[in-house]
């Protein structure tokens, strides 16, 4: 006679059989857990205990749904919970009414249940191991809704964990799938795995080197999810997370490397971090994914991050230059992946920085070139990429007059040109930034930059909303009229001086680069046209009303030198009469 027959026999006679003697443990555990949450002594050792029995729960709830019948051993094993598990509701009945004869034998006692609920919760694992029950279907307990208490996730959590321990290698994929759902869905997830039920972030650092790519795939997705919460980095280090991430850099599937470089990225932001990369070989690996041609952009682009992250570190910097990375990167930043480019531009921004030596490898190996061509409106790259690009340009190049002769030479005056003129907001107002410092690095700068056309875009930023802008193209205008062909250049346009002395008026808004505007005025009295197109300006009157209320000098220096030129004009006319 079968198990089956068996068990309809005696459930026909009165006797439990192995299905209903099931569900009455599943049910008296459950019950457990629903006083426990009432007791408010010993809530540490409640905890524990209510831990052991979320697993035992979890484990007998997927036991109801294997395929392989009645079982001795879990018959065996489900007998002496359902035992224990009365003696823990007395136990807990007894906490509740605080009717215990003392503590130190409460807590004894506590302890003993504790021990119990583990031992029985390692047998029941031991059962699964065996192979003798077989998953009919991977997952029991359902998804919390949205918003659902912090119980019910910390239950569903605990719940998956067990699959995730005991369960046969199906049973763990759906685990893992699930656990991935959660905690892209809610980060309330994260913090229970991580607080509320540490073994989780454990287990899938061991799972990062299972030999089932999906494991190993699910698990990098998950901690790279964990790894992006800052308060909670410091637990997967401790967990040892660092050496499991490089192996599967090293030899795992396409998802798995990417997952890993993700995570790795994150988890380098802090640059306490790089040496655990750096001594488990992960700059080396991070190099080759770079360098390998084969590789995809979702990998590459991480796995330029991780190494951007790392270059503040002297020593790793100093081994990454030896490896050629300079070369490397910026053959990247010629990649079609936007991804790449930002990450490889952001390197060799990082990896120059403060350091003349490596800047200089980096414009000799032809990085200014390949910047310059992010830059170039002919190529569609995107906005931020052309942001980073200019910022990286303004980085490397600003340092020495050679290095701005060099940018000179290979255009860069009309690209900036075509930004201030043409360029979206972000990165046009960063073109004026650029321009502004390009024109304050030297007499020849000035000059190309009035050359290509940078006096009337300036003139136009005078009436700009930003008090920023109109000072910076104010300075600018002071700094590049001080060059005599751009001085004769600019009085040409009857506008220029017209407007510089309508924005001169005391009455009219713009109050902080009038400084400035004297400067430019000043300067310009130096030639005769200037001179004569300021005095017979019908706004000349401006400067003595500015004058008239100016602290400094400056402006009435102004007014005096045109004064002394008017009376210099009459005396002329008169001789010449």
């Amino acid at each position: 006679m079968g198990d089956e027959e068996l068990d309809r026999e005696s459930e026909l006679a009165g006797v439990p059989t192995g299905a209903t003697r099931l569900r009455r443990a599943v049910e008296l555990i459950c019950s457990l857990l629903s006083l426990s949450l009432s007791i408010r002594v010993f809530a540490g050792k409640w905890q524990l205990i209510r831990n052991k029995l979320e697993e035992l729960h979890s484990g007998l709830v997927s036991a109801e749904n294997c395929d392989s019948g009645e079982n001795p051993s879990l018959s065996r094993l489900v007998t002496s919970i359902v035992a224990t598990v009365n003696e823990c509701h007395d136990l807990g009945q007894r906490c509740v009414d605080v009717a215990y004869s003392g503590k130190l034998l409460m807590q004894s006692d506590l302890d003993v249940a504790f021990a119990k609920l583990d031992g029985l919760a390692r047998r029941l694992s031991e059962i699964y191991k065996t192979g003798i029950l077989t998953n009919g279907f991977a997952l029991v307990v359902s998804k919390p809704s949205l918003g659902a208490s912090k119980e019910d996730m910390r239950f569903y959590v605990r719940d998956v964990l067990t699959r995730m321990k005991i369960g046969d290698l199906g049973m763990k994929k759906q685990a893992l799938r699930n656990l991935l759902e959660v905690v892209v869905e809610d980060e309330k997830y994260v913090k229970v795995i991580v607080v509320d039920v540490g073994d989780v972030v454990h287990v899938l650092v061991g799972f990062l080197g299972s030999g089932e790519v999906e494991i190993q795939e699910e698990s990098a997705k998950v901690v790279s999810v964990v790894a992006g919460f800052d308060s909670y980095k410091g637990v997967l280090i401790s967990a040892g997370v660092i050496a499991p991430l490089i192996r599967v850099l090293d030899c795992g599937s396409e998802l798995g490397k990417v997952a890993s470089a993700r995570c790795l990225m994150k988890l380098t932001e802090n640059s306490d971090n790089a040496w655990a990369v750096s001594a488990h070989g992960g700059v080396t690996a991070l190099l080759n994914i770079c360098g390998n041609d084969d590789c995809k952009g979702d990998l590459v682009g991480p796995a330029c991050g991780v190494l951007r992250n790392l270059v503040g570190v002297e020593e790793v910097k100093r081994f990454m230059v030896e490896e050629d990375a300079v070369s490397t990167f910026i053959r990247l930043v010629k990649s079609k992946e936007e991804a790449i480019q930002v990450n490889s531009i952001g390197f060799i921004q990082n990896i120059a920085c403060g350091d003349e030596l490596i800047r200089e490898k980096v414009i000799r190996d032809g990085g200014i070139r390949a910047l310059l061509r992010v830059l170039d409106p002919k190529w569609s790259y995107s906005l931020k990429t052309k942001v980073i690009a200019m910022r990286a340009i303004e980085s490397l190049c600003f340092t020495s007059s050679s290095s701005v002769s060099i940018l000179m030479s290979y255009g860069f005056v009309d690209q900036l040109l075509y930004y201030v003129r043409n360029g979206e907001v972000s990165i046009q107002e960063l073109a004026l930034k650029v321009a502004f410092r390009l024109c304050g690095t030297s007499e020849e700068a000035k000059k190309a930059m009035g050359d290509a056309g940078f006096m009337s875009e300036f003139v136009k930023f005078l009436n700009a909303k930003s008090y920023e802008v109109r000072e910076m193209a104010a300075e600018a205008l002071s700094g590049m009229v001080m060059v005599p062909r751009n001085r004769k250049r600019f009085v040409q346009d009857d506008h220029n001086i017209a407007l510089l002395l309508q924005l001169l008026d005391p009455e009219e808004g713009n109050p902080g680069n009038k400084k400035f505007l004297i400067s430019i005025l000043m300067s310009l009295t130096s030639c005769n046209s200037g001179r004569k197109k300021i005095v017979s300006s019908g706004y000349a009157k401006n400067i003595d009303k500015f004058a008239e209320i100016e602290v400094s000098s400056d402006a009435k220096k102004l007014v005096k030198k045109l004064s002394a030129n008017r009376f210099r004009s009459m005396l002329n006319g008169i001789w010449h009469s």
